[in-house]
């Protein structure tokens, strides 16, 4: 599984969602003094998950 890295800022497009409240103070805490913003952490997130994703879906496939 890929390993989840905080990432730099990097250019985005506006996207909303909605977060519970717990889960955006524990970000925030994470990122504290890290040259990180809260949709730059959420990114590498979905990123990792994505990937991890993909990879179990090759797994799958290639165990059949």
């Amino acid at each position: 599984m890929a390993e989840f890295r905080i990432p730099k800022i990097i250019p985005t497009t506006s996207k909303s969602i909605r977060f519970p409240n717990d889960m955006i103070k524990e970000v925030e805490s994470v990122i504290q003094g890290r040259d990180c913003t809260f949709s730059a952490f959420v990114v590498e997130a979905v990123r990792v998950a994505l990937k991890s994703l993909q990879e179990q879906s090759e797994n799958t496939i290639s165990t059949r």
